[in-house]
């Protein structure tokens, strides 16, 4: 039964592989991607119900039956079971979006193989158990998401691109400088060999600058303070289902990492490393924000919002008790789902306006009333408005700040949840209300209605998020209390019992 762990990461690679071949047959494509993605999404559920039924929740393969540390070992716990899910779920959602809105000819440019190479990477960082996995997954994402990001081809994608490339080799070139640090140190790339190890030498000196070093690379791929700045140049550019599955998934693969580290291996010196976390997730959250108050584009406002809402992730664990970890997941959880619905919103009205800017839009919702009132859902549900996810995911972590006595940080979170809904209406306002402006004649409601349809069931995930809020904070209080007894995860896979 473990070998199914290995499932999310081996169907993406040959679909991905398989489908090189069928570059010019598009209909070939589209078959198999969609079937393949429906798999992946039930593999998905049934590895999560599989770790959930399992002894410790925690299920280990050791690949080539090499055991840990000395061989690859792959982990699926609830955290990164639940992850996995996410991850499928928007791939299925967006590639549906993207049979409608990308033009043939440019399928024809590798998009699929390059679709499933990422989610081969996500997937694969989601369920590594060592270190120099992790790396190499990050590059296999990587490498198929500078594929998608220039996909169109325009002068603003290519310049845009190379700025995306050049700075994730720098983060790469850090991990790698950070990999052999450790691996100096410890003797190891397992991630339970090496929090045994570090809880053996006691995490002191350069264990610190190690934690920090990849705190760094981590938040570059994350986007946190102040190593935000390529994201929403970078997230603007593509087509909108391509800027739905980064949107929701590319920064939450960095926000993993930082997670599993700072729960399982750096928890010695948490005075330290989840202060400096704190103050990092406070100005992601203010600056974000802030720039998202400042832009007069759908898309750009999007992309700032996705720097903002990091921050209340790693807020949870700055915080680091239970509760806050848990309210970080539930937000992860809902940010993925409402982020990738929002973007998807914004490629629905740029075909139905042909613009992304708010003052060359208005009265869409004359002519799509079931377009503006989703949206309009969505949106009071990024703003944290009750009952929707967002509110319940902030409410947790507000609760645990007060708890803790971290009122500067609450006062933070709230301060930015008015900005986000000011912005949000923003948007209603200028897209939705207003006369009716610059509306592709060609565009017919029908079309409009069939571009829905893959973003329908991700409102009624932030509805059914909001509305169930007890059994799914259950559930994100039962990974947040797995993660922070890092014995589990450790005796898991060092087989030590």
């Amino acid at each position: 039964m473990n070998n199914l762990i290995i499932a999310p990461i081996l169907l993406p690679m040959i679909l991905g592989s398989i489908l090189i071949l069928f570059t010019q047959k598009i209909h070939i494509q589209r078959i198999l991607a969609a079937l393949t993605a429906i798999a992946l999404l039930f593999v998905s559920f049934y590895l999560a119900y599989v770790v959930y039924l399992s002894p410790d929740q925690i299920i280990t393969l050791e690949l080539g039956s090499w055991p840990a540390p000395f061989g690859i070992v792959l982990v699926a716990d609830m955290f990164a079971s639940l992850m996995v899910i996410l991850a499928s779920l928007i791939g299925l959602v967006c590639l549906f979006f993207a049979f409608k809105t990308i033009i043939h000819e440019r399928q024809k440019y590798y998009f699929y193989p390059f679709y499933f190479f990422l989610l081969t990477g996500v997937n694969g960082a989601f369920l590594t158990g060592d270190l120099f996995n992790l790396f190499v997954f990050f590059e296999v994402m990587l490498i198929s998401s500078y594929v998608l990001i220039v996909f169109g081809g325009t002068a603003y994608q290519l310049r845009e691109s190379f700025k995306y490339v050049v700075i994730n080799i720098f983060s790469s070139i850090l991990f790698i400088v950070a990999i052999a640090y450790i691996y100096g140190i410890t003797g190891s790339l397992n991630l339970a060999d090496i929090a045994v190890k570090v809880a053996v030498l006691e995490q002191q000196g350069v264990i610190n600058v190690i934690a920090i070093l990849l705190l760094i690379v981590f938040g570059l791929k994350g986007a946190l303070f102040p190593l935000y700045f390529w994201l929403p140049k970078s997230y603007y550019g593509p087509p909108s289902a391509i800027a739905a599955l980064f949107g929701g998934l590319l920064t939450k693969v960095g926000i993993y990492a930082i997670i599993r580290v700072f729960t399982l291996i750096f928890t010695h010196n948490p005075e330290f490393t989840h202060n400096v976390i704190l103050i990092i997730a406070g100005l992601t959250m203010f600056f974000g924000v802030l720039g998202a108050v400042s832009q007069f584009n759908f898309k750009r406002i999007l992309s700032y919002h996705i720097i903002s809402q990091v921050g209340y992730m790693v807020m949870g664990l700055g915080i680091y008790t239970p509760l806050a970890v848990a309210g970080a997941i539930y937000y992860i959880t809902h940010h993925i789902i409402v982020k990738s619905a929002l973007f998807l919103f914004a490629g629905v009205t740029q075909k139905l306006t042909g613009t992304y800017e708010l003052n060359e839009m208005g009265g869409v919702i004359k002519s799509y009333p079931w377009l503006g009132w989703l949206f309009f859902i969505t949106a009071l549900s990024l703003a944290g408005i009750p009952p929707l996810s967002g509110f319940f995911s902030k409410f947790a972590l507000i609760i645990a700040g007060i708890q803790e006595e971290q009122y500067f940080i609450v006062f933070v979170s709230l301060l930015v949840g008015l900005l986000t809904l000011y912005s949000m209406m923003k948007i209603f306002n200028n897209v939705f209300w207003g006369e009716e402006q610059y509306l592709d004649e060609k565009t017919t409601v029908k079309n409009a209605n069939w571009l829905l349809i893959p973003i329908v069931p991700l409102v009624l995930l932030t509805i059914t998020l909001g509305l169930a809020a007890e059994p799914i904070f259950q559930y994100s209080l039962g990974i947040a209390e797995q993660i922070l007894e890092p014995s589990n995860y450790i005796n898991s896979v060092l087989n030590e019992y």
